[in-house]
């Protein structure tokens, strides 16, 4: 089923990205004679992952129809964590169980060796809209369940156009994978404005899905404050956070939100204690705590009860 694979395709995705990525800036200091193409630093001042020898593409291909291929995706996953402190614990590693069928997925690893990234145009957008074009089939595939990950991009669209996110600090305090600031990113880039005059802070509570926004992000060239995941109510990642941008899709009509340790809880003690039946007007309060006061402004998606 669609939950099954989605981890697989998508760490794929992101292991080729960053791979091609630093194959680009290899062959650039490959060509410099006073450069040393095996030197980490020079990967991160250009914002580049680091890949070491064994965890590249090349490598991964080679053995794309061997019985290895899921173990050698694993080591290369976790070879790519250790090289790269930012994505430690972040990466899929789960390709050798013995569940998944290696056949199978040698076919999707020459899939994506065949595929000529570079002349599609930019390679970083090709693989970002590969990466959310999966993100929006398996949400589909998966059903309503699947709303926790992944917004429409028609809705996060209108939000973000709304709003119009030019600079200051953005929140998400269910981002799920990452759609809004993904949107928010585009928004900035089509208007020609500076991308580095925004901070993204968000929180998502399922670890698999605050990987995938991880991996979105870095997929973007985006950095973040995701926090670690953790249940927004009971373990606020950015308590003092005052946000100039929030934009959110929280899980419509949340049951079991609510605790006793919640009832006198400074985000609403100045309205109204939202009802235990479900979370939605505790998710507008939330919001509105973290809004920075006057001049900030929120745009989030609720179910229509959320009115009354």
């Amino acid at each position: 089923n669609a939950a099954e694979y989605e981890g697989v395709v998508l760490g794929l995705i992101f292991l080729k990205y960053i791979s091609d990525k630093f194959e680009a800036k290899y062959q650039e200091l490959l060509a410099d004679e006073y450069a040393d193409e095996e030197d980490k630093d020079e990967y991160m001042a250009d914002n580049v992952f680091f890949v070491p020898p064994t965890a590249r593409w090349k490598a991964i291909s080679e053995v794309a129809h061997t019985p290895e291929i899921g173990q050698k995706i694993d080591d290369a996953m976790r070879e790519i964590e250790d090289n790269n402190p930012r994505l430690k614990g972040i990466l899929p590693k789960n390709y050798a169980r013995k569940e998944l069928d290696k056949r199978r997925l040698g076919d999707v690893v020459d899939l994506f060796t065949n595929v000529e990234m570079l002349s599609a145009g930019d390679e970083k957008d090709l693989l970002g809209r590969a990466y959310e074009y999966c993100l929006m089939m398996f949400a589909s595939m998966e059903g309503k369940n699947a709303g926790e990950f992944y917004t429409p991009s028609c809705i996060v669209r209108t939000i973000v156009e709304i709003l119009k996110p030019y600079r200051g600090r953005i929140y998400d305090p269910a981002c799920g994978s990452g759609g809004m600031f993904v949107q928010s990113a585009k928004f900035i880039q089509n208007h020609q404005k500076d991308l580095h005059n925004i901070s993204i802070y968000g929180q998502e509570a399922n670890p698999n899905t605050w990987k995938m926004c991880h991996m979105n992000l870095a997929i973007r060239g985006l950095e973040g404050n995701l926090g670690t995941y953790a249940d927004t109510f009971f373990d606020d990642q950015h308590p003092t956070l005052k946000a100039d941008f929030i934009m959110a899709n929280p899980p419509f009509n949340l049951k079991g939100w609510y605790d006793p340790n919640l009832k006198d809880d400074a985000r609403w003690a100045d309205y109204v204690t939202p009802p235990e039946s479900n979370a939605n007007y505790a998710w507008i309060l939330h919001m509105l705590s973290h809004l920075r006061a006057n001049k900030g402004v929120a745009g989030f998606l609720l179910a229509n009860g959320a009115l009354g």
